[in-house]
């Protein structure tokens, strides 16, 4: 696990996050795709940019979820406030194909990808701002 410092700034020597990334083994969902937003925007996503990632993916699936959290992780040494947005795709939804599987998670990785990119390039919020 990469670990932020308590600032969400990533500790020296440890290895920046990516920005999105596939999480496998979930039950519930069968395409679970996680964006680090806050890490690389330094802010929680806006509802109006949830709007528009949603109409991006609707061009690739019929129905999508999409959760945008405030994570907190919290040991002894270090605590971390992380802006996430999470999308999801039922398991009924998702193509059984292994091949078209991971087409479809290529591409709904791109779409996510993109959009957060531009996002964060729009309206970045860093910390020395505040």
């Amino acid at each position: 696990m990469i670990q932020l410092a308590a600032t969400g700034e990533l500790r020296e020597g440890m290895q920046e996050p990516p920005l999105v990334l596939v999480v496998n083994g979930r039950e519930s969902a069968s395409i679970e795709i996680r964006v680090n937003f806050g890490v690389f925007a330094g802010r929680s996503a806006t509802p109006a940019e949830i709007d528009e990632l949603a109409r991006w993916l609707l061009d690739e699936v019929e129905d999508v979820t999409i959760v945008a959290e405030e994570r907190h992780e919290i040991d002894h040494v270090v605590e971390a406030s992380v802006h996430q947005v999470r999308i999801e795709l039922p398991a009924d939804r998702a193509p059984t194909d292994p091949a078209k599987r991971r087409q479809l998670v290529d591409r709904l990785v791109a779409r996510a990808d993109h959009w957060a990119r531009g996002c964060i390039t729009d309206r970045h919020s860093d910390t020395a701002d505040l």
